[in-house]
Formats: structure tokens, C-alpha cells, sequence
């Protein structure tokens, strides 16, 4: 637990973290069948129940043919870090391979801390492996970002981070992918916020930092009426503040959007000028609010323009639109920390759901509170997705 503590005083200090989660239970949608609605275009805001799982899923991802891929929240470890669903059996399998998904920190080609997951346009699955910072009691890894070909399985890209890419106490998070330009924007919410560019042509990285839009903002996180907290070594308590980690690309990979998870905006950049390591001062001169947004964890942007956004408080999804409306999309009380969201082939959005409030790390207790099953939901938009984003 030494390590935990010290990863929670870290986080808490310097406005970091992975997480959030809902609150005050409101109108439930029903599950409906997917084999019912199969024949029928469905109503916007309708909810199917994909899989209910023993396994703990971080971040979620769907390919272009319905396969679903989901990593391992390092918060709850299981037998596996990175796993392919199989709907309608509530079964898992590691991805790619056991190789891969062994005990982490025991190899330079295990897994030992999956977080964010994409798959681009040629069916490579990206994923970031930030190295193992929880639990504690854990060899130490230097963090990653691989591309496996979801299916052959085999190793599309990998590149290992030096620590001018991921500092001590980075926390890489979700990321955006450009499959065609060759770049990888990851959201890092750790000690020092920003956002890590990958060139992965040219096999370069660098960083944008120090922007007050990176930053969490001074708003609380309420999970099931509660405020989060982190505790720190010596008993205190702070206010949980998680700087950048939702991070989204434009269908025509020109913008960047990206907010923090305890923040009240959803903001834009060029892309542009990421990819050109423009300097902070042009980069800020950049910046533009696209719209308010709740208290949030994933966020996941359509092939419209229209932003589709994690609420934790609230227990729902909501709907940023291309023209600043923020409206609700779906309320279920089953939403208890609506973790992240991904499309599917169509207006199918998924979410997966994971009850880290429930973690040790925010409720002080040595139990952890969390029990399954953890699930995967999709709701229908109504609008055209950008398959695995």
C-alpha cells in the first residue's frame, strides 16, 4: 500500500489521475435486445446491455466489424490487461496473445499497464502502456505505445518512452490516432499536464505543456452523491482535480479536441500545429473553447462534428454538438462510471462501465468496493461514428 499512498498524494498534489464516476441516479432506459432491434432502425438514446464481465474494463475500443477490445484498468487487475469481448457470452480472451497478458513487470513484451485503446483505419489496435503505477508493490516498466494488427495480432509499431516523453509521475491516458498522417496525440494527466505527440514515421516525440486548458479546474467529482477525495499517507484528505485526459481527432485529422476530466470546457487546437512542435505561445494563441461539458472521464467525437461525453455525476452520456448545444443523450443508473466511449461501424456508441469511485483510493477503505459485474453498453446516436474512435 506504501506505493498506492504515494501515487495518491502525487495525484492529488498535481491535479492528476484515471477516473471519475456518477452520482445521482436518475431515468433508467431499459436494455433492449440486440437480436430484437436487429431488423428496426433504432430510436436515438436507445440503450442495449453488450456484456456483463468479471474482468475490469478501462478503456474500450470496436472495430469496423463489430469486434470489441477493452484494456484492463490498472486500478483492478485481473488475469489479463488487454482482452477481446465476446458479446452475448459475457466471455473474455487476452489480446493478443497469453504472451502479452502475462504477470507485468515480468518481460519487455508484457503488457503491465494498458490504459487508452484506438483502432485507426487499417485495424491496428494502438494502445498505451504507462508503465505499472497501481497497484503498488510492482516492479517499476517503462511506459509504451504499441499497435497490434487486430488480425493477425501481430506487433504494428511499438515505441518505448524515454523520460522526455513520459516524465516521472506521467499518467498516459486516452489517446487520438492519425493513422494516415502517422501521429499519436496521448493525453497526459500526471504530474506535469500536457499532451505527447508521436511522430511515428519518424520515430519523434514531443510535448505541449503548461496551458491552463491541460489543467484540472477547481470542481468537484461526485460519484453516487459523494465527493472524491484523494487520502494521502499522513490522513489527510484532498479534493480529487485529474487535469487532460478525454482526447479526441476530427474526422479530417485537422483538430484536436481534448478537456480535463475534472473541467467544465472542452476545448479545441490545430492539429497542425502539434504536428509541427509549434511553440507554446502559438499553440495558446490557438486554443478555442468548443463547449461546455460536465464532470467527465472519455469522450468520443463523430464523423458530424458532434462530441459524445462520459457525465459522472449524472450517471449519462451527453451530446455536445457541432454547434455548442449540450444536451442529454442517455440516463441510466447502471452508468457507475461510465469509464469511456468508443463508436462502432455505425450510430452504435459503447460504454464501458467500471465503478472506480469505488476504488481504495478514493474511499480510504482497504477493500475495494467495486464488484461485477463490470459492463459494456452501446447506445444509439443517431449520427454517423467514427469507427474505434
Amino acid at each position: 500500500m506504501q506505493r498506492l499512498s504515494k501515487l495518491a498524494l502525487v495525484l492529488s498534489s498535481t491535479l492528476a489521475l484515471s477516473l471519475t464516476a456518477c452520482g445521482t441516479a436518475s431515468t433508467s432506459v431499459p436494455s433492449v435486445n440486440a437480436q430484437a432491434t436487429a431488423q428496426a432502425t433504432p430510436k436515438v438514446g436507445q440503450l442495449e446491455l453488450i456484456a456483463d464481465l468479471n474482468i475490469t474494463p478501462g478503456n474500450i475500443t470496436v472495430s469496423r466489424t463489430g469486434r470489441i477490445f477493452a484494456s484492463v484498468h490498472g486500478m483492478r487487475r485481473g488475469n489479463a490487461q488487454l482482452i477481446e469481448v465476446m458479446p452475448g457470452t459475457n466471455q473474455w480472451k487476452p489480446f493478443p496473445n497469453a504472451e502479452w497478458n502475462a504477470k507485468p513487470g515480468t518481460g519487455k513484451n508484457v503488457l503491465n499497464t494498458a490504459h487508452g485503446v484506438v483502432i485507426d483505419n487499417q485495424d491496428r489496435l494502438w494502445v498505451i502502456d504507462h508503465g505499472n503505477w497501481m497497484p503498488n508493490n510492482q516492479p517499476t516498466a517503462q511506459p509504451k505505445l504499441l499497435a497490434f494488427d487486430i488480425n493477425t495480432g501481430e506487433v504494428a509499431f511499438r515505441m518505448d518512452f524515454d523520460k522526455a516523453a513520459a516524465p516521472d509521475n506521467q499518467i498516459l491516458q486516452d489517446l487520438a490516432v492519425d493513422g494516415d498522417r502517422g501521429f499519436v496525440y496521448v493525453a497526459d494527466s500526471g504530474n506535469r499536464p500536457g499532451i505527447l505527440v508521436v511522430d511515428t514515421k519518424n520515430r519523434r516525440t514531443w510535448r505541449w505543456e503548461g496551458h491552463a486548458s491541460l489543467q484540472a479546474e477547481n470542481v468537484d467529482m461526485v460519484v453516487e452523491g459523494n465527493k472524491l477525495s484523494f487520502r494521502r499517507p499522513d490522513g489527510s484528505i484532498n479534493p480529487a482535480r485529474i487535469a487532460v485526459n478525454p482526447i479526441t481527432l476530427s474526422a479530417d485529422g485537422e483538430t484536436v479536441f481534448y478537456g480535463a476530466m475534472s473541467g467544465t470546457k472542452w476545448y479545441s487546437v490545430p492539429a497542425k500545429l502539434l504536428r509541427e512542435n509549434a511553440s507554446g505561445q502559438q499553440l495558446a494563441q490557438a486554443v478555442k473553447v468548443v463547449g461546455s461539458k460536465p464532470v467527465s472521464d472519455g469522450v468520443s467525437t463523430d464523423a458530424e462534428g458532434n462530441h459524445f461525453i462520459t457525465n459522472l455525476g449524472d450517471d449519462a452520456i451527453d451530446k455536445l454538438s457541432k454547434d455548442g448545444k449540450l444536451t442529454r443523450l442517455v440516463q441510466d443508473k447502471r452508468f457507475l462510471w461510465a469509464d469511456n466511449v468508443r463508436f462502432g461501424a455505425d450510430s452504435w456508441l459503447y460504454i464501458n462501465i467500471n465503478q472506480l469511485h469505488r476504488a481504495s483510493i478514493f474511499t480510504g477503505k482497504p477493500e475495494d468496493a467495486g464488484a461485477p459485474p463490470y459492463q459494456i453498453f452501446r447506445v444509439w446516436t443517431g449520427t454517423q461514428g467514427q469507427p474505434g474512435r
